[in-house]
């Protein structure tokens, strides 16, 4: 049986098994939140191939259209296998989707040249960030599976 700690306040990491909390109905954010990880990785991976098939220099945040490209390409790649992380509710997946979201965040930020298309964009990571930071672990409950 686990011990509360003497200040009377809950675990910070809650306990394994059958003493871990069970799933309310925020786990779904959970899954909305590995979802859309999968889908802004994808995202990311066409604007990368777009930058790479426009070529040139003189490309976003100042680096090359090139550079721009694989690394779109790259981040794309490991958000939607974060994602897939996320949904399988590995911890790791946690910490490294709410990485993934604020750099998605900053860098459409940095590169909205008035599109409205980019604050939707910053605003679905706004919401990534809140489901997996709030409610990340429900989904390894027991009730949840």
């Amino acid at each position: 049986m686990p011990q509360e700690p003497p200040s009377g306040l809950p675990a910070v990491v809650p306990g394994e098994g059958d003493a871990r909390p069970a799933a309310h109905g925020w786990a779904g954010w959970v899954v909305f939140a590995g979802v859309m990880l999968i889908l802004l990785g994808a995202g990311h991976v066409i604007e990368g191939l777009a930058a790479l098939a426009r070529g040139g220099g003189g490309g976003v945040l100042l680096v090359s259209s090139t550079t721009w490209g694989w690394t779109s390409i790259v981040l794309g790649i490991i958000g939607a296998l974060v994602g897939l992380g996320l949904l399988a509710g590995a911890p790791v997946a946690r910490v490294l989707g709410v990485l993934l979201a604020l750099v998605s965040a900053v860098t459409t930020l940095a590169s909205l040249r008035g599109s409205p298309g980019g604050v939707v964009v910053v605003a679905l990571d706004v919401a990534v960030v809140f489901a997996i930071t709030v409610h990340g672990g429900e989904l390894r409950s027991p009730t949840y599976r």
